[in-house]
């Protein structure tokens, strides 16, 4: 099959991530169609997690070529970059404390970036409630996208974006996510100044963490006055 030009071809995305959002940005920028289709139900259908450091020489790279790196520095928190390094007993051992003016690695809530990115494409590119089941066609093209709803899509070029357990993978690679034997619980506060000073004391406004080889636990500040903490085990696949 010859390849249609990209400005007539049909791109699809699999997965309405920061990764995914950022690539239908950017195609759109350049005059390119592109649909994303995703599995939730919709924006606001589940929590979507922590903070995330988008660095100066990746992450703000792809955002400047999208066109929205000042609504991010908007967004972000530069003040998020401290870091405190604790041993098991809560005695700091590593401080860093960033610069007034430094914007190497701000944080942003993942919620907040993915509305950003969501914001910035144009009406219906999203497909919300699209999860994805399997892909079948020639290697070449065209290939059919066949959802758990019953439904197919053709298309000529699929982008994989969907995450560890990709529905997209299995149609150029052969490896499968295995077990590496860490497991995460997670526990929220919220209105931590008030509510809980003596932890957001001990984290500040960055990222804390401590760590004895088989345990770990990470404090991460969120926005809107909340810490997230990771609590992290070195367990069987089926501890729970």
């Amino acid at each position: 099959m010859k390849s249609p030009e990209p400005a007539n071809a049909r791109i699809s995305i699999i997965g309405a991530g920061p990764g995914g959002l950022t690539c239908a940005r950017i195609l759109q920028q350049r005059g390119i169609a592109v649909t994303v289709y995703d599995r939730d139900p919709g924006r606001d259908s589940r929590n979507q997690g922590g903070t995330l450091d988008l660095h100066a020489d990746n992450a703000q790279v792809a955002l400047r070529e999208a066109g929205l790196l000042e609504e991010f520095f908007a967004l972000a928190r530069p003040e998020g970059q401290e870091m405190r390094q604790m041993d098991p007993t809560g005695a700091i051992t590593s401080h860093q404390v960033p610069a007034a003016d430094e914007l190497l690695k701000p944080e942003i809530d993942r919620g907040e970036l993915r509305n950003l990115l969501l914001d910035s494409l144009e009406t219906g590119t999203v497909r919300w409630g699209r999860s994805l089941d399997t892909i079948s066609g020639p290697t070449d093209g065209p290939r059919q996208l066949h959802f758990a709803d019953g439904t197919s899509v053709e298309t000529d070029l699929v982008i994989g974006a969907d995450g560890a357990f990709s529905r997209v993978r299995p149609a150029v690679s052969t490896a499968i996510p295995e077990y590496t034997g860490i497991s995460f619980l997670e526990a929220w506060f919220s209105d931590v100044d008030d509510r809980h000073p003596e932890i957001a004391e001990l984290v500040g406004l960055g990222i804390a963490h401590a760590a004895d080889g088989e345990r770990s636990l990470v404090a991460q500040r969120n926005s809107g006055n909340q810490i997230r903490v990771y609590i992290i085990q070195r367990l069987p696949v089926d501890w729970i």
